[in-house]
Order: structure tokens, then C-alpha cells, then sequence
């Protein structure tokens, strides 16, 4: 099992408007049967970070994700109006153990 956590550094100020896209793009995604399971944002750290947290089976099965959605239509332009709010961005892939 993998854990992959997608973190956003968003701009000062942008964490609503990226929560409000955020449950937008989860559900584009849900339909396309990604594997989504929550969502985070920071308490302590570095300031408006969100996180986008899921699980697959396999690497295999994440790239498979990954390439579906970038060929989706409606996902890219949801991305389009996600991509100003963020300052920066990682992606982060976990081997889970327990």
C-alpha cells in the first residue's frame, strides 16, 4: 500500500478559495474512481499548506491515476483555476508498513 501526499504551499490568504476547489476537484476525481481519502491544512508550520492525502495499491495504479487525469477535460480546467492559488508544490510517495 501507498500513501501519496500531494502539499500545496498556496499564496497568503488562498486557503478557502483552494478548500472550495479543492472538494470541486475531489469530486471530478471520485468520479474517475481516484482513491481520495482527506484532506489537510496546516495548525503548525509553514503557513497555508493544504494537503491532499490517498492510498493505492501500487505504483502501477498511481500512474495509472495520474495519466487519466491528465487527459480529462473537466480536470484540466479545474486545475487551471487551482494552479493560481498555489505558490509551490510537492508530491510525496510512502511505502506504508502498518
Amino acid at each position: 500500500m501507498l500513501l501519496v501526499r500531494d502539499v500545496f504551499q498556496l499564496h497568503f490568504g488562498k486557503t478557502r478559495e483552494a478548500l472550495a476547489l479543492i472538494q470541486e476537484g475531489r469530486a471530478i476525481e471520485r468520479r474517475m474512481g481516484y482513491p481520495l481519502s482527506r484532506v489537510l491544512v496546516d495548525v503548525t508550520g509553514p503557513y497555508y499548506t493544504l494537503v491532499n492525502e490517498s492510498e493505492f495499491d501500487s505504483l502501477g495504479q498511481l500512474e495509472a491515476a495520474l495519466g487519466q487525469m491528465s487527459q480529462d477535460a473537466e480536470w484540466r480546467q479545474w486545475y487551471e483555476r487551482f494552479i493560481p492559488l498555489v505558490r509551490e508544490g510537492r508530491r510525496e510517495v510512502y511505502r506504508v508498513v502498518e
